[in-house]
């Protein structure tokens, strides 16, 4: 039950509150500090699905935290650069509503003995979420560089993706469930 991967996964979870208190105090020490949590805990992602499999670690539970661990991570990211006035609402709103629309889906999906897994559309969204918080959280210029219209740049584009997934995800199911010839009869 609780073994490497897992519990990479759980210090993910736990950084989501050290990120959330940092960008509370929005300097530029802070948002910086803030970028690094969040880079380690995106890193942690990584691992631990690589541990999870090399080491024949695969749970039940780590099935459900690892993608659980991400939309906290990501929808606490969201709200707190909402909050600060740095990524516009509807953004935000969006990509957590069909993170919770997802997660639905699948929480349905195994009442028909269907498994939702991620998808390369799903993993491909998930990593650029993470590569477009990262500038976004830093925020403030270094050296000439401000990193805000990049990170802003690469949430729209997941964003778009973020949508596209989703649709994915229910056109799956339906087909998989809802226009099977099971369901026919």
């Amino acid at each position: 039950m609780f073994n490497l991967a897992n519990n990479l996964t759980l210090a993910r979870i736990g950084a989501v509150p050290i990120l959330v208190i940092l960008l509370y105090f929005p300097g530029r020490g802070a948002c910086f500090a803030a970028m690094l949590v969040f880079m380690a805990a995106a890193v942690t992602d990584i691992v631990d699905g690589v541990v999870a499999r090399r080491q024949n670690l695969v749970t039940t539970l780590g099935k459900f935290l690892d993608p659980l661990a991400d939309k906290l991570l990501i929808s606490a990211a969201l709200i707190m650069l909402t909050h600060l006035g740095w990524v516009e609402a509807w953004v935000a709103v969006v990509i957590i509503c069909r993170e919770i629309a997802v997660t639905g889906l699948r929480a349905v999906a195994i009442d028909y003995g269907v498994v939702i897994a991620a998808d390369r559309f799903g993993k491909l969204k998930t990593i650029l979420q993470m590569m477009a918080l990262c500038p976004l959280l830093l925020h403030y210029p270094i050296q000439g560089f401000d990193p805000a219209p990049l990170g802003s740049a690469l949430l729209y584009l997941a964003l778009v993706l973020t949508l596209v997934s989703g649709v994915n995800y229910f056109y799956g199911f339906g087909k998989k469930v809802m226009w099977s010839d099971k369901a026919a009869r």
